[in-house]
């Protein structure tokens, strides 16, 4: 599949929202990318929608907008034409197309306000998004193995998850179960666990789909970052350098070594 129009604009949308997942996407090889920027664009547009306005009823309609289009491709009739959506098509089996209704589902957190009723909800909430959205990615490009690839998604859900709290909190969600230190001490160990398991077994991921494991580089380092300091979690200064994002990532591109 080559760069067209569609195609560009998803990157293009994807370098705005997302730039970091833009660059993990640039380090993956060309025919990969050409697979992943229509799925990143679509995560980009459920996961704004809900704060585009005030109104639920309004944030709800535009994400059934993007569930009916899904069920569109998932039937494989025609599909409406959109920048996103039509290079979607062409990327997307049936199967994996009502998988991603999940992503678009659980966005439905961001407009009710409610705090998760305990740890399986959050558990599950950062499976729909994070979770799906690396295994659908990573499906599309090659074989790999669901359960692998859900337990590192789940490490860098977290990891982006806890980036997000200042943002979230000032935003009126209630983002944890637990935000105390030792709460995000909990938490961070739990995923920094998920990842060890995952890259334990690397082997269950073909190197064809591993590009789509690219967008989790940093998980390790913030996790170990809020373990080691949970404060830098409620003051937002979780993260790491420039430079040191893209030596890393550099690295993990370059050995395949997720």
């Amino acid at each position: 599949m080559g760069f067209d129009a569609d195609l560009i604009a998803c990157a293009d949308l994807v370098q705005r929202a997302d730039p970091d997942r833009f660059l993990a996407t640039m380090a993956a090889p060309v025919a990969a990318r050409a697979v992943l920027f229509p799925l990143y664009a679509l995560n980009v547009e459920v996961a704004r929608a809900p704060w585009v306005t005030a109104e639920p009823m309004i944030a709800g309609m535009r994400l059934q907008w993007w569930r009916d289009a899904l069920v569109e491709i998932a039937q494989g009739g025609p599909v409406r034409r959109h920048q996103v959506v039509t290079p979607l098509a062409g990327v997307l089996g049936a199967k994996l197309a009502e998988h991603m209704d999940d992503v678009v589902a659980a966005r439905y957190w961001d407009i009710n306000k409610d705090p998760f009723e305990d740890v399986a909800d959050f558990t599950r909430h950062i499976d729909q998004t994070s979770g799906t959205l690396m295994w659908v990615a990573a499906r599309s490009l090659g074989p790999s193995d669901e359960a692998v690839v859900r337990d590192f998604a789940f490490a860098s859900g977290v990891a982006n998850w806890l980036r997000a709290v200042p943002e979230l909190a000032a935003r009126g969600r209630v983002p944890l179960l637990d935000g105390t230190a030792a709460g995000v001490q909990e938490l961070a160990e739990m995923a920094l666990a998920r990842l060890a398991k995952a890259r334990a077994k690397r082997g269950a991921v073909s190197k064809q789909a591993a590009p789509a494991l690219l967008t989790g580089w940093q998980a390790g380092a913030l996790l170990r970052q809020a373990v080691h300091d949970p404060g830098r979690v409620a003051d937002g200064s979780i993260g790491q350098s420039g430079a040191r994002m893209r030596l890393t990532l550099m690295a993990r591109a370059t050995s395949g070594r997720w």
